[in-house]
């Protein structure tokens, strides 16, 4: 049989868990999402995270097993704004083994409170808001074939990424059960509203940067008036008036006595980015109707395909 380690209580006679023992949690947080399921979601990458603290608060095997089991539960949340519901739990757990009167369902309960909240701050302020950012930054950068671009994204997300994870849940485990107050006000609000304003600013950008839709479609042509257009004189032309034809085409006189008109002209003359603008809407409202994003993803394949075959684009 195997001998269980002892836990060494602090001065005080408290179990504690030292900084060690939550930056084993903090490190292991990171693989939040390396399980899922379709019943409980992410409760095998939370259980997996606990292990360290569920190991230095319970000698017991059966308390183990008991803290194992009640972290199986159903869990789901941004993988990133799981980490102060994560230092949440370590204090209650803390207390818990210490022998605070704390039953499973009060561990639970603000588990399922929290996660619903901080759920809705997550996408916006990562996925729509320092990605893309980050992502712009080291496309340019790679764009001009710089290999520093790639390089940069990878450190900075990762670098901010795991600042806010063991910053945050270093929030949580020292605020404890107190920090579900503060969910009732409206910081996670202001949070959620300031990072979507700065999202939709970011998406803008990218949109006119990014995404271009050309059409090649050919319109019927215009005459142009008499002096709109070059009149090539017959014959040798001389040095004068070589001259003279390029200074009329630098002042924007047309070579041909007709206008070649485009469909993508005809677009840009109104509103240049207008074509970009309104299949970025389109691949939104599609979202919003639950299709899914690789629906979306192949469709754009096959109607970009066709209408290069057609000569529409």
């Amino acid at each position: 049989m195997t001998e269980l380690n002892t836990v060494k209580p602090d001065e005080s006679g408290k179990l504690t868990l030292s900084k060690a023992d939550r930056q084993k949690v903090w490190w292991r947080s990171t693989f939040l999402q390396g399980s899922w399921n379709y019943e409980r979601m992410q409760n095998l990458g939370w259980a997996y995270s606990l292990i360290p603290a569920i190991k230095k608060l319970y000698t017991k095997k059966e308390d183990q097993a008991a803290a194992l089991e009640r972290h199986l539960e159903f869990f789901n949340t941004h993988p990133y704004v799981a980490a102060p519901i994560i230092g949440v739990t370590l204090a209650l757990e803390e207390e818990k083994a210490n022998g605070a009167e704390i039953d499973d369902a009060a561990i639970q309960g603000v588990k399922i409170g929290m996660m619903g909240p901080l759920a809705g701050i997550g996408d916006p302020v990562f996925w729509f808001t320092v990605r893309p950012i980050l992502g712009a930054l080291g496309a340019s950068l790679a764009l001009s074939g710089n290999i520093i671009g790639p390089l940069l994204f990878f450190v900075l997300w990762n670098a901010i990424r795991m600042a806010f994870l063991w910053y945050t849940q270093e929030l949580g485990y020292k605020a404890g059960s107190e920090i579900t107050k503060d969910m009732s006000g409206g910081i996670l609000q202001d949070i959620t509203k300031g990072a979507s304003i700065l999202g939709m600013f970011i998406l803008a950008v990218l949109v006119a940067r990014w995404v271009n839709v050309s059409f090649a479609l050919q319109l019927p042509s215009t005459k142009l008036s008499e002096g709109a257009y070059i009149n090539f004189p017959e014959g040798a032309v001389t040095g004068a008036d070589l001259q003279k034809i390029l200074g009329d085409v630098a002042g924007g006189l047309s070579l041909t006595p007709e206008k070649t008109n485009t469909l993508q002209g005809q677009i840009n003359s109104l509103i240049p980015g207008l074509m970009g603008l309104l299949l970025t809407f389109l691949c939104m409202w599609l979202l919003k109707k639950k299709v899914s994003p690789i629906t979306i993803i192949i469709g754009l394949f096959v109607v970009g395909i066709v209408a290069r075959v057609i000569g529409l684009m």
